[in-house]
């Protein structure tokens, strides 16, 4: 009999709510990290997904907001937000063992080095996902588009056996999974895409569909692509010539409904991910010389936003 894989998935909201509940649907030991009235619903009444690829609850589902109970794990997932891993980057520690694979499902170009930084090189792979998806209510996420996909590779060389077993972990839970042959390029593309779609809407305040459909902000959208495009090649990552092109028509494809996380968090009141999306834009072109006059734009307008939510706005 198989043995299962003892995972921590640290932040248990949308991203980490559920692919840890397919983790543990297919079998696997899985403890969850969450915070607040999250935490308290799912030692309540278990995790709950709805989800266009089929639903599923677990209860009762593991669950602590003190990752020192834990003990040594065999995967971290790391799945909170990107604001959150250099808070977090200690406590991860506790959860590690010699073996121990921590992946970084964060939007943004930095988590891997936040966490590496901490806890070495050696524990810590690239990583991202795909997939659509919100916390509904307290211990309730739904899954609204997009085929969950994870996307896992070492950082500094070729695949590995645990990027092996990482990849049939995930597809024994019905998770698709895709390895490259450069993670680091995964993650520029995603975050060419994240990144200006996240900030255009949170300073449009409307769906992707209107976006896409307006000429002034689909030109827009297309300039903040470009300039993301442009600091990547600077910094030593190769994309695609017709990369903006490619986003372009995934844009297209996405439900007319569909918003990104930062504008969600953003029109709730909530912190969001703006410093580590059009803010980091604009970091690391500055660092290269790189002008993202379009991407400035969209953190300086969204800046009193994240501080009021911060409660650090003068």
């Amino acid at each position: 009999m198989e043995v299962a894989v003892r995972i921590a998935v640290f932040g248990a909201g949308g991203v980490g709510g559920y692919f840890g509940a397919r983790l543990v649907n297919a079998g696997q030991d899985v403890t969850f990290i969450a915070r607040g009235m999250h935490l308290e619903a799912i030692r309540r009444d278990g995790l709950r997904v709805s989800s266009i690829k089929g639903d599923c609850v677990v209860r009762p589902a593991h669950v602590t907001d003190d990752p020192t109970t834990v003990g040594t794990v065999d995967v971290v997932l790391v799945s909170v937000k990107a604001w959150q891993v250099p808070e977090i980057a200690p406590e991860v520690r506790t959860l590690l063992g010699p073996k121990t694979v921590v992946v970084p499902l964060q939007n943004g170009v930095e988590a891997a080095d936040q966490l590496a930084a901490v806890l070495g090189r050696e524990p810590v792979v690239g990583g991202l996902c795909k997939i659509m998806t919100a916390v509904r209510a307290p211990g309730h996420i739904e899954h609204s588009g997009l085929k969950p996909t994870v996307v896992c590779g070492e950082l500094y060389g070729t695949a590995t056996r645990r990027i092996e077993r990482l990849s049939g972990m995930f597809q024994q839970a019905g998770v698709a999974v895709e390895v490259p042959a450069d993670i680091h390029t995964e993650i520029w593309k995603k975050f060419l895409l994240i990144a200006p779609w996240g900030g255009m809407g949170a300073v449009t305040r409307v769906s992707v569909e209107l976006i896409r459909k307006v000429p002034e902000t689909r030109d827009m959208l297309a300039d903040a692509m470009r300039e993301v495009a442009c600091v990547a090649v600077a910094h030593g990552v190769e994309l695609e010539s017709d990369i903006v092109t490619r986003t372009l028509t995934f844009i297209d494809r996405l439900p007319p409904e569909a918003t990104a996380s930062m504008q969600r968090d953003l029109d709730a009141g909530r912190p969001s991910e703006l410093e580590a999306q059009n803010g980091a834009v604009v970091r690391f072109g500055n660092a290269r010389g790189i002008q993202t006059p379009v991407n400035a734009f969209i953190y300086r307008v969204l800046r009193p936003l994240e501080l009021t939510a911060r409660g650090t706005a003068c």
